[in-house]
Formats: C-alpha cells, sequence, structure tokens
C-alpha cells in the first residue's frame, strides 16, 4: 500500500500476518479504554458489543487457506486497525471530556458503531461468500503471472469482490474500473462472475447516492445485453430497482435501466414479472416524454410485453394505444416506429376491445402510412390484416389500403407480402371487395406468391386465390395467367407439410370449367395428386378428380 502524506511517500511493507497482529493488539486496548468512558453510556455500551465480536470473526479470516495470499485480507485487517485506533481515540476524548460539544461527539460515535458494523460485515462476507476463495491472487502477483489469462481471472474476481466489501467510495473505485474491464475484454469478467457478484450489484442499486446507482446501471446494463445471466439478475430481484430508476433516474439510468428491461423483457415470464412490479407506466411515460435511445428501448420493451396475452389489458389500461400510434407517427428514431407496429400488431391479435381502440384512435391511417416509409412492412401489414375484418370497405377505400398492399405484394420481405396476402383473404368477404382487389391487380402478385419457399406464405396465396376466383372476372385473370395453373398444381402435393392442398384444390376446381386449364391440370399431373388427395379425404378432391378423368376418357374416345 503507498500512502502520500504532503511530499513524503510512505510504502506499506507490512506482511498480512503482521496486520493480523496489529489488529489483534489493538482490540483489548479498545475495549478496555471503552470501558472506563463514563459518558454515552448507551452508545459505549453497543460499541463494547461490538468490539469483543472482533476477535472471534479475525480467528475465521486468518484460519483461512487463502489468508496469506488474498490482498483484500490485508485491506480488511488495514480497515479493521483504523477503525479500533478510532474507538480509542474517541475514548480518550471521552474520557478526558474533550470534544466540541455534546452533538458532535454523538454523532462521531454513531459513525463509529456504524464503521464497527462495517467491518465485522465484511469479515464474515469474505468467509461467507466464498469471496476469499475467488480471490487467491494480490493483484501485484497476478499481473505478473506466467499465465495471462489466469491473472486477468484473479484480477476480475479481487475486482467483483471489492463489490461486496468495504465502504461505498471504494465500491464507487470498483464500479468505475468493472465498466473499463468490461468494454475491454467482457467475457473475461463473465467467465468469473459469480451469483453473490449479481446480489452485490442488485443491491448497489437501491444505495442512497444517485452516482453509485447510474454506475451500477450501466455495469448491469452490458450484463444483461450479454444475455448470459438474466436468470440470476431477475431472481436476485433486480426487476423492481431497475423499475424505479426508469421511475425517477438521471437521463442516463433511465437509459441504462430501460436498456436492460429491453433486453430481460425476451422472456415471456420476465415480461409478465415487470407488469407486476409496476413497470408499464413509467415504460409509457418514456415512450412520451424518453430521449431517441430510451424511447426505441421502452417502446421494444413494451413491444416484447404485449407478446404475453394475458397481459395486454393491463397495457391498454395504462393507455398504451394512443402511446403507440403517437410513436408510429412520429417516433424520435426509426426503430421507435417499427417496435410499436409490431406492439400493435400483437396487440390486435385476438383481442376485439383493442382492436376497436386502435381504430378509434386512427390506428388504420397511422400504418398505412407508416408502408410508405422504408422501415420492415410485415407487423404493419400484419396489424392491418389483424384489423380489416372490423371496417367498413368505405375506410379501407379512402384511406388507399388496396394500392398500399400491392406494393407490399410487388417489393416487400416474403413476411410482408405473406401479412398481405393474408390480409386480403380477411378482406375479401364481398363480392365487391372481390371485384375491387381483383380490378386493382393483385391477382398475379398472388399467383407469384405460390411459388414462395414458405409453406404458409404458398397457404394463404392460396387461399386468397381460392375466394378470390369465386368471382367470374377475377376467374378470367387467373386463367390468362400461364403460371396459375402449373403453380396450383404443384401445390396439391400430398407431403404434410404442404398446408396449401385444400386451398389449390377449391382454385383448380373454380378453373376446371374449361377444357384449356382441364387439359393443363392433366398435363401437370393433377390426376396423380388428386387419387392420393382423394384417399385423405381432402374436400372437393374427389369431385375434381372425376371431372379431369372424365375429360381425359373424352378426349382418349375424340382421338380415336
Amino acid at each position: 500500500m503507498v500512502e502520500d502524506r504532503g511530499k513524503e511517500v510512505v510504502v506499506d511493507i507490512q506482511s498480512v500476518e503482521d496486520w493480523l497482529c496489529h489488529a489483534q493488539e489493538l482490540v483489548p486496548v479498545a475495549v478496555d479504554k471503552a470501558r472506563e468512558v463514563k459518558g454515552f453510556p448507551g452508545r459505549w455500551k453497543m460499541i463494547i458489543s461490538k468490539l469483543e465480536q472482533i476477535p472471534s470473526r479475525l480467528s475465521d479470516l486468518s484460519s483461512h487457506p487463502c489468508f496469506s495470499k488474498n490482498s483484500l485480507c490485508k485491506e480488511q485487517l488495514q480497515a479493521v486497525s483504523k477503525t479500533l485506533k478510532e474507538a480509542i481515540e474517541l475514548a480518550g476524548l471521552c474520557m478526558g471530556e474533550n470534544y466540541g460539544g455534546k452533538l458532535r461527539m454523538q454523532s462521531d460515535l454513531d459513525a463509529l458503531s456504524g464503521k464497527l458494523d462495517l467491518n465485522l460485515r465484511d469479515c464474515g462476507l469474505l468467509i461467507k461468500t466464498g469471496v476469499l476463495g475467488e480471490a487467491t491472487l494480490p493483484l501485484a502477483v497476478a499481473s505478473s503471472s506466467t499465465e495471462p489469462e489466469a491473472a486477468i481471472h484473479s484480477n476480475t474476481r479481487e475486482l467483483l469482490a471489492r463489490l461486496q466489501i468495504g465502504h461505498l467510495e471504494a465500491k464507487h473505485r470498483a464500479l468505475d474500473t468493472l465498466a473499463e474491464v468490461m468494454k475491454e475484454d467482457e467475457k473475461a469478467v463473465l467467465a468469473v462472475l459469480g451469483r453473490s457478484n449479481i446480489a452485490a450489484l442488485v443491491q448497489l442499486l437501491t444505495a442512497t447516492s444517485p452516482r453509485i446507482r447510474e454506475k451500477t446501471v450501466t455495469v448491469i446494463c452490458s450484463l444483461a445485453e450479454s444475455g448470459s445471466c438474466e436468470n440470476w439478475l431477475v431472481s436476485e430481484g433486480l426487476l423492481p430497482p431497475l423499475i424505479r430508476l426508469v421511475e425517477s433516474g438521471s437521463t442516463l439510468g433511465k437509459e441504462k435501466a430501460t436498456i436492460s428491461l429491453q433486453r430481460l423483457s425476451m422472456s415471456a415470464e420476465t415480461a409478465r414479472a415487470i407488469v407486476g412490479h409496476g413497470g408499464i407506466r413509467p415504460l409509457i411515460e418514456i415512450c412520451r416524454t424518453g430521449d431517441s435511445v430510451s424511447q426505441a428501448a421502452a417502446a421494444c420493451t413494451l413491444k416484447n410485453i404485449s407478446a404475453v396475452p394475458e397481459v395486454r389489458q393491463n397495457l391498454a389500461e395504462e393507455g398504451i394505444v394512443k402511446v403507440m400510434i403517437n410513436l408510429l407517427d412520429c417516433g424520435i428514431l426509426l426503430g421507435s416506429k417499427e417496435y410499436a407496429s409490431e406492439c400493435l400488431q400483437n396487440l390486435t391479435a385476438s383481442n376485439d376491445n383493442l382492436k376497436r381502440a386502435v381504430i378509434s384512435e386512427g390506428g388504420i391511417r397511422s400504418l398505412l402510412v407508416y408502408l410508405d416509409g422504408p422501415l420492415p412492412q410485415e407487423s404493419a401489414v400484419g396489424a392491418l390484416r389483424n384489423l380489416v375484418s372490423s371496417v367498413s370497405t368505405e375506410m379501407l377505400i379512402s384511406y388507399g389500403f388496396l394500392p398500399r398492399l400491392i406494393h407490399v405484394l410487388k417489393s416487400g420481405s416474403l413476411g410482408a407480402q405473406q401479412a398481405a396476402a393474408s390480409a386480403i383473404c380477411r378482406v375479401c368477404t364481398s363480392a365487391e371487395m372481390k371485384k375491387l382487389v381483383g380490378e386493382a391487380g393483385c391477382i398475379p402478385l398472388l399467383i407469384k406468391l405460390l411459388e414462395a419457399k414458405s409453406n404458409s406464405a404458398r397457404e394463404v396465396s392460396a387461399q386468397a386465390i381460392s375466394s378470390l376466383v369465386s368471382l367470374s372476372q377475377n376467374r378470367r385473370v387467373v386463367k390468362r395467367d400461364d403460371k396459375s395453373v402449373p403453380n396450383l398444381v404443384q401445390l396439391l402435393d400430398p407431403i404434410p407439410q404442404n398446408t396449401a392442398k385444400k386451398y389449390a384444390v377449391a382454385s383448380l376446381a373454380s378453373l376446371a370449367s374449361t377444357k384449356k386449364c382441364k387439359k393443363l391440370m392433366i398435363s401437370y399431373g393433377a390426376i396423380g395428386y388428386l387419387k392420393k388427395l382423394t384417399e385423405m379425404d381432402i374436400p372437393g378432391s374427389k369431385k375434381l378428380l372425376e371431372r379431369l378423368e372424365r375429360g381425359k376418357l373424352r378426349s382418349l374416345f375424340s382421338k380415336k
């Protein structure tokens, strides 16, 4: 240890055994002096009871196998010795009644009692929590170790141990160093991180110092984003103090706490727990008033929570619908808009009340405007798919629903195209709407989607076509497309993975009224497929098979 005393530098060359002897010698002196004091009897009685516990703690500490190898032991003995000296000095002042006022001495004695509590607690922690065994090399020795990885791990263990012992200022320094280490080599920290270290960090989140809470949540945010200790973080009681920081922390504290919740809320169980601990309201407030990064993190957290069906009503009661639509319109970051879109898709998945709320707050218009932007469209189209059956045809037309759907089918991702096809299925409940969809030019795009690699995309496309071809003018459009019959016949494949079979049968049955289409179906192998589908009792397959076989028979006779 090196201490600065003015211009003089004093280097501590005493061993840990020397410091142990020194502390052991000071204890009886301090106890005897304390017993001689006549003033402040209640306070001194408490101090004496704590002084008398020190020998057994020192004995436990010195009997540990790692005692002489651990720099933490030496530092702990130095701290105990310093407190004992202070007790002796205060006892002398009290006996001579040489102190600057009664209130000041009472305050000094209370501070001494607190330091003794800290010394006793830290000695116990070194033994009970395994910290002593984890930090087995002094920093200087570890740094010169011939095994670099072992040295790094040893240094990191000691650093983590310092989060659990010592006064607040020491923990400040440990947090600063830990944050730097995690920036440089996060894996080194994660490799030696223990549950007790997590518990110590969570405890520091409740410290009275705003600065230490801010430093702590910065470290916790890194741990949460690493994805390697979520269960420990949650089980050690992280959520309540984290939510309080979102509610009333500094700007940086709110940001780091919200990002931590974003990562942790990916688990449905944790998402429910966030709701249970009152996390919805502060997250919604961040969406309303937070800076760009915090707003995006809060929106993503709420999106994750909205994926849990049973808490959606809780979200609605806190006003999430209006907030998400507002984010969709004017979120600071593009990510906020995307998360808002995904959240609205989740909220409208099955709850009719939430669907009505989104519609009444102007959600359909906002979702359609979102489709004009550069962001991923899948969630927005998915939300629209959930809503279209609850609004009138006139409203959809006035909002420009079909042109935007065409745009998605032409240039959207496969997921967005699938959602668009599903929206068409839901909206085509009347002849009028089927006519409008056909006239808008959706059919060729749906036929092309029948070739998608995704089974579900092929299924919704076939379902949409089977609905549209019930209208004669739409059937004509399908017949004119050279790819329609070949693509639909391919979807007669009886394999279990092919979920579009029944829709392909229905579509082909509507097209089989013309000789040309029947010949095409036969030439592409529809009869072989239909025989297998008939055995599987797929609706309509037997009737279509009979029509094609009669056509094939007539064709044979006509050739003769």
